[in-house]
């Protein structure tokens, strides 16, 4: 069963709604150990001291921020829950936005909010009206040792809290630029088409990751002792645009029609 990393309050106006917070996703990826090229054998991670010329386990370090050069303050685990912020133990709601004014650049993660047991009905209610409006609320919240800017969001019968990217965590485009080309009607009708061709229903379970299970296949050959192919890579040259969509879309549309034959 889930465990909630995170207790506290939803807060906006005199309102205060107890909720637990969840994780709501992981990384698939596939782990690998670093050896001794030598041998293969597992090698172990070490911190090393130049002062004391003594090399150290993880557990024997602390956190240390350096305020001058080479004069760093200590700091503790219980440090850490005594920062004077008032979003330690509360999602503070400051405003409600348009949910179609933020743009995906600014998102980050995503977590599970769901209400304790006092929280029921105004949690709900909260929900709801963010349901009907279309509307985020956006707050901030600390946890894992940093205040997170984020938004809330219904989501099914609970709510999403996404953190979100601060302004100045965003990096510039000012320097990046697309030559500006003159689109013919013909052309613009035609990728429409294509788009159109292409467009279906978001089902994220029909898309998989094939790097990992490609990987895997390989991993499971190399221990075999199998002979591996080294797929060929495929070389794309557009030499007429219009042609190029013309056969994208006529393959759309078989494909489409294959789909829905099955």
């Amino acid at each position: 069963m889930a465990r909630a990393f995170w207790k506290g309050v939803i807060s906006f106006g005199m309102v205060a709604i107890p909720v637990k917070m969840y994780v709501a996703t992981e990384a698939k990826t596939t782990s690998f150990h670093i050896l001794h090229k030598k041998c293969h054998s597992r090698v172990r991670q070490m911190w090393y001291c130049p002062v004391d010329n003594e090399y150290l386990p993880l557990q024997d370090t602390v956190r240390g921020y350096e305020f001058a050069p080479e004069q760093y303050v200590v700091l503790e685990e219980s440090d850490f829950r005594k920062v004077p912020v008032k979003t330690l133990h509360s999602i503070n709601i400051a405003a409600f936005v348009d949910a179609r004014e933020i743009d995906p650049i600014y998102f980050k993660g995503s977590h599970y909010l769901e209400p304790d047991e006092l929280g029921v009905k105004p949690f709900h209610l909260l929900r709801e009206v963010l349901k009907r409006t279309g509307r985020l609320g956006i707050a901030k919240v600390t946890f894992q040792k940093q205040e997170h800017f984020c938004c809330l969001r219904p989501f099914d019968g609970i709510m999403m809290l996404h953190t979100l990217h601060y302004e100045d965590e965003i990096l510039s485009r000012d320097e990046l630029a697309a030559p500006r080309l003159e689109i013919k009607r013909e052309e613009l009708d035609m990728a429409s088409a294509l788009v159109t061709a292409m467009s279906k229903k978001f089902q994220p379970e029909d898309y998989k990751d094939d790097y990992r299970l490609a990987l895997k296949k390989l991993i499971e050959a190399k221990v075999k002792g199998q002979e591996i192919k080294v797929p060929r890579e495929s070389k794309v040259a557009i030499k007429d645009l219009m042609e190029a969509l013309r056969t994208s879309i006529e393959t759309a549309k078989k494909e489409t029609a294959a789909a829905k034959a099955r």
